[in-house]
């Protein structure tokens, strides 16, 4: 059985550059999951909208067929997404026993630094506010972590691994799914 990483969070929480460094430790396959929002989603974010559930759904749909993908191919697999509700994460675990959520952690400021100090990016900082309402810490029954993003992403993607431990082998997978 494979594993999926679903490095999740709200903006600016450092999804994409710690996504990066777990791909170049594990060799797996990876998806900015940004990249399957429809361009209405893009084209709303940038205007300064904030989405709504009617705008995440499809997205949503879109990340959970690409992790099934991967698990019909025996691939393990990091995909970045905000999850930011608990049904939005149920979405993305249904029918798919390979997820593991990597829910990124940093204070509100911090965020909000990074966010205003990224240039060209569709997501301007004015709906951090709005995703930082919107998040619903991972839970302790759902399968993930919670991981503080101080320090740079290497350092993050290795605290990442040690408190996955054993959780990303293809072994303790297997045992699960016993």
């Amino acid at each position: 059985m494979t594993v999926t990483l679903v490095v999740m969070g709200v903006s600016g929480v450092g999804k994409s550059s710690v996504a990066a460094e777990l791909v170049r430790r594990t060799g797996w396959v990876f998806v900015e999951g940004d990249n399957l929002h429809p361009e209405s989603n893009r084209a709303k974010m940038a205007a300064g909208i904030p989405l709504d559930d009617d705008d995440r759904w499809p997205w949503l749909r879109r990340v959970a067929a690409w992790i099934g993908e991967q698990e019909a191919a025996d691939r393990s697999a990091v995909v970045t997404c905000s999850a930011l509700k608990r049904s939005y994460r149920e979405l993305l675990q249904d029918g798919h026993p390979s997820v593991r959520f990597v829910h990124l952690l940093a204070p509100p400021e911090l965020i909000a630094a990074r966010v205003t100090a990224r240039r060209n990016h569709y997501m301007p900082p004015s709906l951090l506010d709005s995703q930082l309402a919107a998040l619903e810490p991972l839970g302790p029954d759902e399968p993930g972590i919670g991981v503080d993003t101080t320090g740079d992403a290497a350092a993050v993607a290795e605290r990442a691994l040690q408190q996955l431990g054993g959780d990303t082998s293809e072994e303790a997978a297997d045992d699960r799914s016993r």
